[in-house]
């Protein structure tokens, strides 16, 4: 198996065609079906069906996707490894998000890097934890803002902050607590809205619950934001998150936040990356700068709920 094999398979899945592929390519379509047969033969799978409207992956041909792409960056990265200099870092970063964290360090943290290292190309892509998880280990990702449950740790993990939970609904909303605050009990006994199983806050509620002898019943489960907030919108339940991903609608007075106690919730994050595989001079320098801007939204109070995680 050679490398090129990888980048032309990857080209044809990414342009859904052998001949635009080739065209991208520059290489003669022929020759590109020809590697392509010899890449099926090795690994004794077919990879693509074809048609006259073009191409689309097998299950063999999805599974071996992903691990293409895992294998070209991890090259693409020992390259930049070496050619790039201590001082001035350059090349490509990858950094994953979840979605509930994005919208208070995303567009900061590109601010930052454009401003500090113009040489080096952040890309942020946004996931559910559980995917963001996998990306991590398989090499596509180089960085990723994760949740710290407690458990004994897989990647080379850095505390960045630690948020919060509210309990939030629609304003006006039957749900909406009486008092100033809401008992963690009494929250769990309304119709809440959290992610599934094993995503975002979900294991950090589930865990404090158990040691308060509590349990979640009836739950809607919801894995996007937006999906999330259209709902509380609807108000069809409501949610126990962070302030930051609803921060415009509870400063615009449609939701409302209530701090929860006896006892508090709160969820750990922090800055992972792979302990098998090497961090780039870039992705070091992302990953410090991640540190950095964190600290200086903390101390500006632009992180709402959050404090910094030692």
């Amino acid at each position: 198996m050679e490398l090129r094999q990888l980048r032309y398979f990857v080209a044809i899945m990414d342009h859904g065609s052998l001949s635009r592929a080739a065209l991208v390519l520059h290489v003669a379509q022929p020759a590109l079906t020809q590697q392509l047969r010899q890449l099926e033969e090795e690994l004794g799978a077919q990879l693509l069906h074809r048609s006259a409207q073009g191409v689309s992956a097998t299950d063999a041909g999805r599974l071996f996707y992903q691990h293409a792409l895992a294998i070209l960056k991890q090259v693409a990265d020992a390259r930049a490894a070496v050619a790039q200099s201590t001082g001035r870092p350059s090349g490509s970063v990858t950094l994953g998000l979840p979605h509930s964290i994005s919208g208070a360090l995303a567009l900061p943290l590109l601010t930052a890097a454009r401003a500090r290292y113009p040489e080096i190309t952040l890309q942020l892509t946004e996931e559910i934890s559980g995917n963001l998880i996998e990306q991590l280990k398989s090499g596509r990702l180089n960085l990723a803002v994760l949740f710290d449950d407690g458990q004994p740790g897989q990647f080379a993990a850095t505390p960045l902050v630690e948020e919060d939970l509210m309990f939030i609904c629609r304003s006006g909303s039957a749900l909406a607590p009486a008092g100033a605050a809401v008992s963690l009990r009494d929250a769990l006994a309304s119709h809440l809205i959290l992610p599934a199983q094993q995503q975002g806050v979900r294991p950090q509620i589930e865990q404090v619950a158990r040691a308060a002898g509590l349990s979640l019943e009836n739950i809607i489960e919801i894995n996007s934001i937006a999906i999330l907030r259209s709902a509380l919108l609807a108000d069809i339940g409501a949610t126990l998150l962070p302030l930051a991903p609803l921060l415009a609608d509870v400063q615009a007075g449609t939701l409302r936040a209530w701090p929860v106690h006896s006892p508090q919730v709160a969820r750990k994050v922090t800055l992972c990356a792979s302990k098998n595989i090497p961090l780039t001079n870039a992705a070091g320098a992302i990953g410090r700068l991640v540190r950095e801007v964190t600290e200086e939204l903390c101390a500006a109070g632009n992180w709402p709920g959050a404090r910094l995680a030692h």
